[in-house]
């Protein structure tokens, strides 16, 4: 197997970028909006190929959802198996007008990377390829293995992706130990935060049927309005508790209302509603479900029709031990900061590979991620590169 040795830093002008913001703007420039790929995964894969890792690119399909492409890439063999976790497709950029530069350009200025994608999470895919890159360059292929799971399609429905990676690779007869996800997880300075968890999310929506009429005639109609506006007070104000050890407390929030009605002297035929609740470890999709069709009973009685979607985002946690204390001790060494144990934030695909092994997640500053002008400092994302170098250092430096 060949090993590449470390590349030299390319130049832009008078400007050298390091082999690892290199890759990241290379990695902007394919307009990988998802669930799209638009030639990212090629450049990722040449890249992992030649510094000598074994790479397979997986398609998977569903009726009525766009085919997604994904990549496998490998070196080494055997136990312990550490995973570089990741996704390269990007949300929207929106208008195009509001940008500073071109969302898909790469530009360089002011010590910064712009582009969609530099913080979530291009910059990170490109910062942990180069370090498993030069770590295997200088120290040979390690006792056990460095595997790479990338998605492009975790800004999407999350369906044709990592969880069915993870399910390809299981059934190919990999077995993996440890995974870090390169999800921005920092807020303020690049060492602050690693995620150890995130809590779950379940989606609902609620219809209220009434009979239409006359606002003057109201004995003659039914009323759904006042009905979804108690159930949205008592949903709204409900403490389904006060959180756990390791998660903040559990909120629903409504995100819709509606009863498209627009005349001013009619009573409407139907309110509807959609809602979302974000829930720590304490709870079950399951058991959260009967908990809010006991309140709307309270409340409206069997007015309100509940109908959720289903749920693929449970609400998981990495406990604090040796691999979280291994991770820490790497960003500290690094950075000079000891890091947050967090579980805020949204969802991320940390929630499949939970399944498998223990997985946290670690990247740049989340400052400016699905904004406009999203952008990562060339510091931060080579100091990225750093710190997953030296995990692998320790981590296979273990007994």
């Amino acid at each position: 197997m060949v090993i590449a040795r470390r590349l030299a830093p390319t130049r832009i002008g008078c400007m050298s970028l390091s082999p690892s913001t290199a890759l990241a703007r290379d990695l902007i420039r394919r307009p990988s909006v998802t669930p799209a790929d638009a030639g990212a995964l090629d450049v990722l894969r040449a890249f992992l190929k030649e510094a000598g890792f074994f790479c397979l690119r997986k398609i998977f399909t569903e009726p009525g959802t766009p085919d997604v492409d994904n990549l496998f890439a490998k070196m080494g063999d055997g136990a312990p198996h550490f995973v570089f976790a990741g996704h390269t497709d990007v949300v929207p950029p929106g208008d195009l007008k509001r940008w500073r530069h071109d969302p898909f350009g790469g530009e360089i200025e002011s010590g910064r990377l712009w582009g969609r994608g530099a913080s979530d999470m291009k910059g990170a895919v490109a910062a942990f390829a180069v370090a498993a890159r030069d770590f295997v360059a200088e120290r040979g292929i390690p006792k056990g293995a460095i595997s790479f799971l990338i998605t492009g399609d975790e800004e999407g429905a999350s369906i044709n992706g990592t969880a069915k990676l993870l399910d390809w690779a299981k059934d190919y007869g990999e077995r993996f130990d440890h995974c870090v996800v390169g999800e921005p997880s920092n807020s303020l300075a690049l060492g602050d935060t690693i995620k150890i968890g995130r809590r779950g999310s379940l989606s609902g929506r609620v219809t209220i049927e009434g009979v239409q009429g006359h606002v003057a005639y109201p004995e003659q109609a039914d009323n759904p309005v006042p009905k979804m506006a108690r159930l949205v007070a008592a949903l709204s104000g409900h403490r389904f508790d006060e959180g756990s050890a390791h998660f903040g407390p559990s909120n629903l929030e409504f995100t819709s209302i509606d009863v498209g009605n627009p005349a001013v002297n009619v009573i409407p035929a139907q309110a509807r509603a959609a809602f979302n609740i974000r829930f720590n470890d304490l709870w079950t999709p399951e058991r959260l479900e009967d908990e809010i069709r006991v309140i709307a009973t309270q409340t409206v009685g069997a007015a309100a029709e509940l109908d959720f979607a289903p749920c693929n985002a449970r609400a998981f946690l990495t406990k604090p031990g040796d691999f979280v204390a291994l991770v820490s001790r790497a960003v500290e060494e690094e950075t000079g900061r000891k890091p947050e144990l967090s579980t805020t934030g949204g969802t991320s695909d940390a929630r499949f590979i939970v399944r498998d092994c223990e997985v946290l997640e670690f990247g740049l500053i989340n400052e400016t991620i699905h904004k406009i002008d999203e952008n990562a400092a060339l510091d931060d994302i080579d100091r990225l590169t750093k710190i997953y170098r030296r995990l692998l250092e320790l981590y296979f430096e273990r007994p």
